[in-house]
């Protein structure tokens, strides 16, 4: 009788745990960008990606790096409510960089799911003639 007890305690308490643990959840709009062609002589180009926490609970960007230098991402630093949107807004410079096809991430870090996700941002920066 004692184990039949203790069993339905733990799964009652177990059952209890699992409802109350909510999280947040990162939904992106898109997660790549393609600034296409543009002159070497505009080289700094902007974009901004946008997301929705689609969780129940508040959505935190803990840190956003990007693969280069040549990009900056700037991101929504309090916290998305659930349901609620935030942006990333990425630049590009390649003032100094070869002219040609690139293609670089950007990794964004969470408190939420997924905890990682990548963006990407590509284009093709021609020569100035």
């Amino acid at each position: 009788m004692k184990k039949i007890l203790l069993m339905s305690l733990l799964m009652i308490l177990s059952i209890g745990y699992a409802s109350a643990q909510k999280q947040a959840k990162i939904k992106f709009d898109k997660t790549t960008y393609n600034f296409g062609d543009f002159s070497e002589k505009s080289p700094i180009q902007k974009c901004t990606f946008t997301f929705t926490n689609v969780g129940d609970a508040p959505l935190i960007i803990n840190q956003a790096t990007a693969s280069c230098g040549c990009t900056i991402p700037k991101y929504t630093k309090k916290p998305v409510l659930p349901g609620q949107k935030g942006t990333i807004n990425v630049t590009y410079n390649g003032r100094g960089r070869f002219p040609g096809h690139f293609k670089k991430a950007i990794t964004i870090r969470t408190n939420g799911r997924p905890e990682m996700t990548r963006l990407y941002i590509e284009g093709s920066m021609k020569e100035a003639k």
